[in-house]
């Protein structure tokens, strides 16, 4: 699914498992939710309504509910869908290769009697790569989706190892209320997930590879580009412009992430973006964004700062030792956040090549990194409980910044790797927040270390690392 991860020669069902060290904050926990025996239960699409009904769509193309702890089967029959939500009016909509596709249970008997082609507008070319993302749908009643580009399709436009046929592969598209299509935003990879904010705001997660230095989060905007060159053939400019084209005029062209997200100190293949929304029901982290990550097994954490108009924020780890590969997240009415697995033969740490697994929270005030914050002379990092204010000088915080470059190579190594003298610190008046002062500079990750602190009764932070990615400074 994500192109960021290690191809299996194993049978079809199998995975590997990969060596990993816990992380849990206390008073959480993962709960495993049996899944139909039998089936090959690959999550790829997940919503839950506001009655808790869990609703999922397979990679097998299946499309499931789990209502009072039953499984039964709603719909069959469909082609690879990675995407799936519940609408309004209670009809299911799923995002399978071909086509956006309404679900409807016309008799009331919670089967699937009808399918409704909502758009085809895009093309598919029969290539294993050209997933199609999404749906979301706005308080307008536009549904949006995103289409991965192929890899190593015959006769296909490449500049690298991902590569396009046309069809408005590497975009997103919006579809109308009356049926139209029209295309939205240019340059995605493999925009493997979507994510809508309470705010209506459309953002989006890339996966690492040609062109995409690491795995990074965008806001989408209608017009914009997002840096993967072969999506422009559908943007007017011919093959011979965009070939023709250097790597700065193309740089000139494309949108800065929101967040950079590092490879294998955060993630690999990171999953839709999940805004916490339970108002404390999961924790002290209210309002901040969940993402699940297939390779890593593990879940992580993004906070979001409007600097000058532009968002920007930090991204730090939030657990791991999930028994297959994440991709699908959502929070449930209850307060819970289930997590939608699957492996579709890559390896992820842990193992299991499918499942659905849910987090749930005890109510204990974990001691963690509540967030990192930009400030006119450094930043201000926040903590959910009380610090031991004797354990703060000049190196209680590490703190380097290094950069991604664009380029078409697989990936990117950290380049102009600085680490910075910390030039003061000091706890705030509320005892839960040290601001550091460090040198400011836009256009850099800021990584921090911070495993010599400890709260006030002793406790250690789980994370310790920290990762701020600045596009704006707030002084002039």
């Amino acid at each position: 699914m994500a192109g960021t991860v290690f191809l299996l020669t194993a049978s079809v069902g199998s995975s590997i498992a990969l060596a990993q060290e816990t992380i849990a904050p206390e008073g959480y926990s993962i709960r495993t939710i049996e899944t139909p025996e039998g089936v090959r239960f690959g999550v790829t699409g997940l919503d839950i309504d506001t009655d808790g009904v869990v609703w999922v769509a397979t990679r097998i193309g299946d499309v499931w509910y789990n209502q009072n702890g039953e499984w039964s089967q709603f719909a069959s029959g469909l082609h690879e869908p990675t995407g799936l939500l519940r609408d309004d009016d209670g009809s299911i909509v799923v995002a399978q290769k071909p086509e956006l596709t309404r679900l409807v249970d016309v008799d009331g008997d919670w089967k699937a009697d009808e399918f409704h082609q909502i758009t085809s507008g895009f093309e598919f070319h029969d290539n294993y790569h050209e997933y199609h993302y999404g749906p979301l749908k706005d308080a307008r009643g536009y549904y949006y989706g995103a289409l991965n580009l192929d890899h190593r399709a015959p006769g296909t436009f490449s500049l690298g190892a991902m590569g396009s046929s046309g069809g408005y592969r590497g975009w997103t598209y919006r579809v109308h209320p009356d049926g139209t299509f029209e295309p939205w935003a240019s340059g995605m990879r493999s925009p493997a997930g979507m994510g809508m904010s309470p705010r209506g705001e459309l953002f989006y997660i890339d996966n690492q590879g040609d062109w995409v230095g690491t795995s990074k989060l965008h806001l989408i905007e209608k017009g914009k580009f997002f840096g993967h060159p072969v999506s422009l053939v559908d943007r007017g400019f011919s093959v011979e412009h965009i070939r023709g084209a250097t790597t700065d005029d193309l740089d000139r062209l494309r949108q800065e992430p929101v967040v950079w997200i590092p490879h294998n100190e955060v993630a690999n293949s990171p999953g839709n973006p999940e805004w916490d929304t339970t108002q404390g029901g999961f924790g002290p982290f209210a309002g901040q964004i969940f993402v699940g990550d297939q390779t890593q097994s593990n879940i992580f954490r993004i906070s979001l700062q409007k600097v000058k108009g532009v968002y920007q924020g930090m991204v730090v780890n939030f657990m791991n030792g999930f028994q297959s590969g994440n991709i699908r997240l959502r929070f449930h009415p209850d307060g819970s956040l289930w997590v939608g697995q699957t492996g579709r033969g890559w390896a992820s740490k842990g193992g299991r090549p499918y499942g659905m697994q849910k987090v749930v929270w005890d109510g204990t005030n974990p001691f963690e990194i509540r967030d990192i914050k930009l400030t006119d002379t450094g930043f201000a990092i926040s903590f959910t409980e009380e610090l031991d204010r004797s354990l703060i000088d000049l190196d209680t915080v590490s703190v380097s910044r290094f950069r991604y470059p664009y380029r078409s190579d697989y990936g990117s190594p950290k380049t102009d790797v600085e680490h910075l003298d910390v030039q003061s610190t000091h706890l705030l008046v509320d005892r839960k927040t040290l601001s550091v002062k460090v040198p400011l500079m836009t256009g850099r990750v800021y990584e921090f270390e911070i495993n010599r602190l400890r709260s006030a009764s002793g406790r250690k932070v789980s994370v310790s690392q920290a990762f701020y990615t600045v596009n704006n400074l707030i002084s002039p």
